[in-house]
């Protein structure tokens, strides 16, 4: 047994994965996929604190979950996972995030590193000019009156993909095809559409990026095979979400859920925890909104996945078929759905909140689009910059442990603040330049809080995924040029 505080007792269970057990309020046992040197580095009390108060949240089934970039959030931690049962569970908008839908899209291609290495200034100066980025960014050609939010907020990528930002096939190879059901767009308060109605198409700021990377590693061929992936071969990997939009609808319906937590008599340790049942008037409004958010996150990836692919057009000046570029997949990071899953050897409808969690589902399952179906799900896990990235599948691990969930990126060590102080008297670029990683940013503060020092090794919270036989390695992919909000 060991603590990573003096509160706060956790035991080993095996090498991947640490027990809190069941103790006080909590409902069940809380499980964090971590090994001993990501618990003694990389875990810090504060979030395993939410994990535990997670667990005291009406309806939880089995255990609160947590992967191995877990770091702490707004009420849930960062990697945190949860379900709850569909009559006595609730829905938490702390248990989705500010940002809905922040997800990830890669395209790969059918270029070599040797078709780019010597045009990568000109294509990363393309994409910084073709993606607008930082805080506040907007497109000037793509403004939506209130109907067109309408569309984009019940269609999702769709909706993009019939304006002609990119094609039907995209769709094929997107969770739920970019598009979650049941969006009502009446349930949107009118500064939420303000917020978002000149920011599909944008990057955004902080931790959202548009990478270059090559392929330097392959680690299971036949899945990599089926995601067009070879040793050598150039992807672009997109990080953004719903932008303004997902974040006024989570703020709109933050008091709202902390009023309906009371009168349905939850005691919540902490206010951020706001909650309401999933059965509630307010619970539906809320998942109704947040699909709207989901799916205006997903017509953003669209829109900037075809942004990308005309500056690499430009910058190379190559053909779309000479390009080849193809969408692998994308994924929601930050997202609440009613899926099913097996509990206790028996079927069962419940919520799976995913605050900084990838779904992973395993080969065969019937949601799977069609080409990888044999092989399963690709989990995309960004680096930070400086360090690789990495594409995993999902395994049968994930169906049993996880409600089919993995991790989603490497997670933040440090605060911004605390990035930003140590990266005084330091050129973050030159430092990435040092490295091969060409870089351009909206703001030099950005750079210093994602510079890489302040994220955790994603390579070793892989390595927990694929010990635990949640999600298995598929390729590595080494940075060479990063366009940052």
């Amino acid at each position: 047994m060991a603590e990573p505080n003096r509160t706060l007792r956790w035991e080993r269970r095996d090498e991947s994965r640490v027990v809190i057990p069941r103790h006080g309020a909590m409902r069940v046992d809380g499980l964090v996929y971590a090994t001993e040197s990501l618990m003694a580095q990389g875990v810090d009390a504060a979030a395993l604190g939410q994990v535990v108060a997670v667990a005291t949240l009406p309806g939880i089934v089995t255990h609160s979950l947590a992967m191995p970039d877990i770091h702490w959030g707004y009420g849930f931690p960062i990697g945190g996972v949860a379900a709850f049962d569909m009559d006595e569970g609730i829905v938490s908008p702390g248990g989705v995030g500010f940002d809905i839908n922040c997800g990830v899209r890669m395209l790969r291609s059918n270029l070599t590193l040797e078709d780019v290495s010597n045009r990568l200034d000109d294509l990363l100066a393309a994409l910084f000019a073709a993606v607008p980025a930082g805080l506040g960014s907007h497109q000037r050609d793509i403004r939506l009156d209130r109907d067109r939010m309408r569309a984009v907020a019940r269609e999702g990528a769709g909706w993009a993909v019939r304006q002609g930002f990119g094609s039907p096939s995209d769709l094929d190879v997107q969770e739920d095809r970019g598009r979650i059901a049941d969006a009502d767009f009446d349930a949107v308060s009118d500064k939420a559409i303000e917020r978002g109605r000149d920011q599909l198409g944008t990057l955004g700021s902080g931790n959202h990026f548009v990478e270059v990377g090559v392929v330097d590693r392959i680690d299971e061929p036949a899945a990599a095979a089926a995601f067009g992936l070879f040793e050598g071969g150039i992807v672009v990997t997109l990080h953004t979400g719903s932008r303004g939009f997902g974040h006024q609808v989570c703020t709109d319906f933050l008091p709202w859920m902390d009023r309906a937590a009371r009168q349905a008599g939850i005691t919540l340790p902490d206010r951020q925890l706001a909650c309401a049942p999933l059965r509630s008037g307010e619970g539906r409004a809320y998942l109704a909104a947040m699909a709207c958010a989901a799916n205006f996150a997903f017509a953003n990836r669209q829109v900037l996945s075809h942004r990308v692919r005309q500056a690499f057009e430009a910058a190379l000046r190559e053909s779309p078929g000479h390009l080849g570029m193809a969408v692998v997949y994308d994924v929601a990071h930050n997202i609440a759905k009613v899926e099913t899953h097996t509990v206790d050897g028996r079927s069962r409808r419940v919520c799976v909140h995913r605050k900084g969690a990838t779904r992973a589902l395993a080969a065969g399952h019937p949601d799977l689009p069609a080409p990888y179906r044999a092989v399963g799900q690709p989990v995309l896990v960004p680096g930070d910059m400086g360090r690789p990235s990495f594409v995993l599948v999902g395994m049968p691990g994930a169906a049993r442990d996880t409600f089919a969930s993995a991790c989603h990126g490497a997670g933040r060590m440090l605060s911004r603040s605390a990035a930003i102080r140590s990266a005084r008297g330091r050129d973050i670029r030159d430092e990435l330049a040092r490295r091969g990683v060409r870089v351009r940013a909206a703001g030099h503060e950005t750079l210093a809080e994602e510079m890489p020092d302040a994220y955790k090794d994603a390579g070793e919270v892989v390595d927990v995924m694929h010990r635990a036989g949640v999600a298995a390695r598929v390729a590595r992919i080494r940075p060479l040029a990063v366009v940052k909000g």
